[in-house]
């Protein structure tokens, strides 16, 4: 039993010296037959804890030890019963009052002489030297041997830490932290106590969990102070501190703080805006608070392309988004063995926006005008031009997100009129004027119809033009056959021309007639065919030159008639009209001709009656 208590406190009190490389063992000093074994080296102590001296004597073999007795001094050039802080004869009152209890031997029988020690509760001010007294019966009489050989102790502030054992926390599993005091002393047990400190630093008692305390003794003079704490882990005791501190006597303390690692899972979670704007950024964060973290990966329903992928926490960054990103995107986190989803639709805003291809066309005084809208909502379409108007038809139809709005309404001019499209989705609205397109049919009509007044006034200025200089010529002309068929007259009347049937009969006639006196020319003595031939050619003439007139005038007609040919059998109309009124104006000349035979024959007359 002593083996085992001496190895053990050798053991402990070696291994808390062996930093510094001392040894709890000395070599033997020897006083006569007198001789003690005791560490030549210092013996360094914590505060709080203990320190053993080893020691071993010998002596006389007529001398029969009965107690030991420890000196506590300054110089232990004096002692005094007053240095006294540990006697094996309990009766003696002699120890000083702040050892009593707090030193043993450790091995009680001094026969087997061992008078090591056990120093509980250190104080710093226990630092000083240890000198040993036997006392006992030499031949039959009370006799003692004090050895001059002391041992050095000093004792320090306590820098051992608890020893705090934390298993594997799992969230909802109950788990227990064990905390174990330093040293193996005899002493006064220890006060253990658990605090939290949270990530602010604020230190806090523990409370609605059980902790337990317990004392081994592993020998009569060691013993392991131990407490438990028993609790169930939570999430939010994740990356805390927890802190077993050790109370000992003197208010000497130890403590040592451990972070706390809970193993948890909770909900994915997908923050973010998810309606966004045409040309905005998508920026949508998935986040799964769990230890030990988790891998997160973003993809797009329908897709198996990975977005993005990243632990913890990951970030979804899309910009300028257009309709083709709008759809449901998944988050998808793996906690060890489980797999975990969350998911979220994402919306994409259009502008209410009005498209090409929408304008009005106006046939037979009945407006039509198309909008159409594109936008997400959906547009509604209003047309600002009702307002003024009771009679109307509104036809709207809808196709995936593009409204198409018709309108009919009866306008009788729209030479002032503007026609105005509004398209609002409640995202934005827009605003149009649409252009009115006339029908083209109408338009070929109205055209042509120019085109004919043009040409009606052109062929009226140019027959009118025409007209003149005919009737200028004509005039003209009548006049100078006027004078020459005077002249013609005349000169057949005086000369030997022709004038006459045969010009012998003529000259028989005169020879007759030779010596008789004048006689009245006779009627049909005159040659009238020959002024009738001479009217023909001239009428012949004229008759040429009026259809060569109406050639030049037929000629401009069939180039207007390449113009416009729905209009021909107008022009021809017309051309007929104009050809009639051409021959009833050059007829008249034909007439005034008559007239001029008329004239002719007066003529005659006049020449007969003064021949």
């Amino acid at each position: 039993m002593f083996v085992l208590i001496w190895s053990t406190l050798f053991f402990s009190v070696r291994g808390s010296n062996a930093d510094k490389g001392a040894s709890a063992w000395g070599r033997q000093h020897c006083d006569r037959k007198y001789c003690v074994t005791l560490s030549e080296r210092e013996l360094t102590a914590e505060a709080g804890l203990c320190v053993v001296i080893p020691c071993s004597f010998t002596t006389a073999a007529n001398f029969a030890p009965k107690h030991i007795v420890w000196y506590k001094c300054k110089s232990c050039k004096k002692y005094s019963d007053a240095d006294i802080i540990f006697h094996s004869n309990k009766n003696n009152k002699k120890v000083q009052s702040g050892f009593k209890g707090r030193v043993s031997r450790l091995e009680p029988d001094v026969s087997q002489k061992n008078c090591s020690i056990i120093i509980n509760d250190l104080k710093e001010s226990d630092s000083g030297f240890y000198q040993l007294r036997v006392t006992g019966v030499l031949n039959g009489k009370q006799d003692g041997v004090t050895f001059n050989q002391r041992v050095t102790v000093i004792v320090k502030g306590i820098e051992q830490k608890p020893k705090v054992m934390i298993p594997t926390l799992t969230e909802g599993q109950q788990a227990t932290l064990t905390c174990t005091a330093p040293g193996l002393c005899s002493g006064s047990a220890p006060q253990i106590t658990w605090t939290w400190r949270g990530a602010g630093g604020t230190e806090s008692y523990i409370t609605g969990n059980s902790t337990d305390y317990k004392t081994e003794n592993l020998t009569n003079v060691t013993r392991r102070h131990i407490s438990t704490l028993t609790f169930n882990p939570s999430a939010e005791q994740h990356n805390t501190n927890v802190t077993c501190k050790i109370h000992f006597t003197s208010d000497v303390t130890a403590e040592k703080t451990s972070g706390l690692n809970v193993n948890y899972v909770k909900e994915v979670n997908i923050t973010g805006v998810t309606t966004v704007r045409d040309g905005e950024s998508l920026n949508l964060t998935c986040n799964l608070h769990s230890f030990p973290p988790s891998l997160i990966i973003w993809s797009k329903l329908g897709s198996n392309e990975k977005l993005h992928t990243d632990t913890g926490s990951a970030n979804l960054v899309i910009t300028n988004v257009t309709a083709g990103d709008a759809g449901q995107y998944v988050c998808t986190a793996k906690y060890m063995n489980n797999t975990l989803k969350d998911k979220v639709n994402v919306t994409v805003i259009w502008f209410s926006k009005i498209q090409t291809g929408s304008g009005c066309v106006l046939q037979s005084e009945v407006l039509t005008c198309v909008c159409i809208s594109e936008g997400f909502p959906l547009p509604t379409i209003n047309w600002p031009l009702l307002k003024n108007h009771t009679e109307y038809s509104v036809i709207t139809t809808v196709s995936n997100h593009t409204v198409n709005s018709t309108v009919s309404v009866t306008v009788k001019s729209h030479g002032n009129s503007t026609v105005e499209c509004v398209s609002n989705n409640g995202n934005g609205e827009e605003r149009e004027i649409l252009l009115i397109h006339q029908n083209l049919s109408e338009k070929h009509e109205q055209s042509s119809g120019v085109r004919l007044a043009y040409l009606k006034v052109t062929i009226a200025f140019l027959t009118g033009v025409l007209f003149s200089a005919v009737l200028c010529c004509l005039a003209t002309h009548c006049y100078r056959n006027k004078q020459k068929t005077s002249r013609s007259l005349e000169m057949r009347t005086h000369q030997d021309d022709k004038l006459v049937y045969d010009s012998q009969a003529l000259q028989d006639n005169l020879t007759l007639n030779s010596n008789s006196g004048p006689k009245e020319v006779e009627y049909a003595d005159i040659n009238f065919s020959l002024l009738k031939s001479n009217g023909a050619r001239e009428a012949a003439r004229r008759q040429e030159s009026t259809k060569t007139v109406y050639a030049e005038i037929k000629k401009a007609v069939e180039e207007r008639e390449d113009d416009a040919e729905e209009e021909g059998e107008m022009l021809e109309a017309k051309e007929d009209e104009m050809v009639v009124e051409m021959e009833m104006k050059y007829r008249e000349p034909e007439k005034e001709l008559e007239m001029g035979k008329e004239r002719v024959y007066a003529t005659v007359n006049d020449v007969t009656d003064e021949i």
